[in-house]
């Protein structure tokens, strides 16, 4: 298993972090298999989007922000209902294709590490099946 440290820098972050994905299969010499991607903080998550248009991330952002605002009334005491929220829509994991060392994403897709309650250091596990 890779262990990525990801720094965010606002409260809501969706930072892109595909480059660092694949330098680490680059570097355990992943070749073939399943790789997948896990956040282990339940205010943060991970997911697969656009990546060539930064407003798609901005859009991302400011709809989830709507939905789920930052104060509703929430009974959670410290104040981070929302992040606990939004992480579990966005999910925890996301599972992807190795072919020839290579992600296999879409041509527009990248994978995004997604803080609601930073910013902060995370981490992102990556654990590879395969040859």
């Amino acid at each position: 298993m890779v262990i990525l440290e990801i720094p965010t820098n606002r409260q809501v972050d969706l930072v892109l972090i595909t480059e660092k994905i694949s330098s680490a299969v680059s570097q355990q010499g992943w070749q073939d298999g399943i790789l997948t991607v896990y956040i282990p903080h339940t205010t943060a998550a991970v997911t697969i989007n656009e990546n060539a248009d930064p407003d798609v991330v901005r859009d991302i952002v400011m709809e989830t922000n709507k939905v789920i605002p930052f104060e509703d009334h929430y009974r959670h005491m410290e104040g981070n209902a929302a992040a606990h929220i939004k992480a579990s829509l966005f999910g925890s994991s996301e599972t992807i294709i190795i072919e020839q060392g290579r992600l296999v994403l879409g041509t527009w897709q990248g994978i995004f590490l997604a803080d609601f309650d930073g910013p902060r250091r995370r981490r992102v596990f990556l654990k590879f099946i395969g040859s």
